[in-house]
Order: C-alpha cells, then structure tokens, then sequence
C-alpha cells in the first residue's frame, strides 16, 4: 500500500490542457474561482488559440502550442512551463492529443483526463454529433488517472 498525506491548507498548483472545444475548461474555471474546486489553476495550455477568452476572462495565464513544429516540440515546451510553474497536477480538459509515453512518464499518476462517458460506443472526434443522431438524450462524464501503457 502507498499513501501520501498532506495539509488540507496547502492548495494543489493545477495545470490545464484543452483543445478547441472549451466547455469542459468552462466548468473548471468556473468551479475554482466560485471555490468549489480547491486548487489553484496559474496556467491554460492550448493547442488551438480560440480558447484564449476563458483564461483571459479569469485572469489565468494561457499558452498556445499553435507555433510549435511538431508534437515533440509541443510536449517539450509544455514540460517547461509545467516546470516553470511547478505544477502539481495536468488536467486535460477535452485535450484531443495523444500524449506520448515520454510525457505521461514524466508525471506518473499526475495526469487526469476528463472526457464523456460515451466511449466505447461513439468513438472519434464527432462523438457528442455521433450520440446526437442516434437520439442520446443524456451526457456523462468520467475521469481516469493518464499513465503510460506497455508497448
């Protein structure tokens, strides 16, 4: 067994990773500054750049990895200002990247992806237009720990 105790004062530094879609970073900066959400959140990072309003709106630091040469290059620069703001824990927010094993080993059990409950059944990009036509009237959500899978 492993535990790990901390000061319920201290608040976790919270990293957050969105694509375009930006309801679920919505709802998660919504929560922290309404204090439902005990963190604190210095820094949105995007790979698009028309989420760029939220994190303007609560006044949050945002990054866009639009102008990086390849994934690689994205993954490097998002380890530097995790780093940088000595991060605690990566929230991906409807992040639509497939994060490398090199990335994911460098923060073991500190990665949460959070993303609809309608996997396995509607897989892909179009998933919420997928459930839509098939008459799904109501939409979960789930999270997991991200860690790097045996290849």
């Amino acid at each position: 067994m492993k535990y790990r105790l901390a000061l319920t004062a201290y608040r976790l530094k919270v990293a957050v990773l969105v694509s375009s879609y930006d309801h679920c970073l919505a709802d998660l900066l919504y929560r922290q500054h309404s204090g439902e959400l005990s963190c604190e959140i210095p820094l949105i990072i995007s790979n698009h750049t028309n989420v760029h309003r939220l994190p303007e709106f609560y006044g949050v630091a945002f990054h866009p990895t639009t102008d990086a040469k390849d994934k690689g290059d994205a993954e490097q620069r998002i380890v530097a200002l995790l780093g940088q703001h000595e991060i605690d824990l990566v929230i991906l927010a409807r992040y639509m990247q497939i994060l490398s094993s090199e990335f994911v080993q460098q923060f073991p059990w500190r990665i949460i992806n959070i993303h609809h409950s309608f996997l396995p059944a509607f897989v892909g990009a179009k998933s919420y237009q997928q459930a839509f036509e098939r008459g799904v009237k109501l939409i979960g959500a789930t999270s997991h720990y991200v860690y790097r899978c045996a290849r």
